[in-house]
């Protein structure tokens, strides 16, 4: 199915000269007359390459033909993770630098979707919403109740989050995967 750049959010996926890329920026940008164009910065989901291209806003995109296996995480050394799969027991690896920034959300045994483009696992797809434990944070100053006000909190899988000044450490916090940011406090410490 294609996509139009005014689709085009953070993790899209586009195929480009028969390769996966996935939308790591994008910004629209209008022009005095005529249409909008779209800024984007994509990155190869195979080879880790950094490319910027503009689009016209009315262009219609190729998706590409991904196949999404549900799969577990067990657990990862200095250069790889491991996945398996929990009805046939199959189990792959994948280099961190393919896995990328899910590995700051992913607590051990949370299933995961991969990403399997010709029979080549390239990616790894978070649920939107992940429970983790807050592990360093600085403790929050009686008293100091700005409106907004967050600091920022380390989560047990090593990813770092901005939270409200009243998350400690030992809280259980709910994640928001996409965007790295604070939802709500699950479970108090105290």
């Amino acid at each position: 199915m294609p996509v139009t750049p005014n689709q085009f959010q953070k993790g899209t996926k586009l195929e480009i000269d028969g390769e996966p890329y996935s939308v790591t920026e994008y910004m629209h940008i209008k022009c005095g007359r005529g249409g909008a164009n779209v800024r984007t910065k994509m990155k190869n989901l195979i080879n880790g390459k950094v490319i910027e291209r503009t689009y016209g806003s009315d262009e219609k995109l190729k998706q590409p033909d991904f196949e999404q296996k549900q799969m577990q995480y067990l657990y990862s050394d200095t250069e790889s993770c491991y996945f398996m799969d929990s009805q046939s027991y199959e189990q792959i690896s994948m280099t961190k630098n393919e896995v990328g920034d899910a590995t700051d959300f992913m607590s051990e045994n949370l299933m995961v979707g991969i990403m399997i483009f010709n029979q080549q696992p390239i990616g790894v797809q978070l649920p939107n919403f992940v429970e983790l434990d807050v592990v360093k944070t600085e403790p929050g100053v009686k008293g100091d109740t700005v409106t907004g006000a967050t600091k920022p909190a380390q989560v047990s899988t090593g990813g770092m989050v901005s939270v409200p000044l009243f998350i400690n450490e030992g809280d259980v916090i709910k994640v928001d995967t996409r965007e790295a940011l604070y939802i709500e406090r699950v479970k108090s410490a105290k």
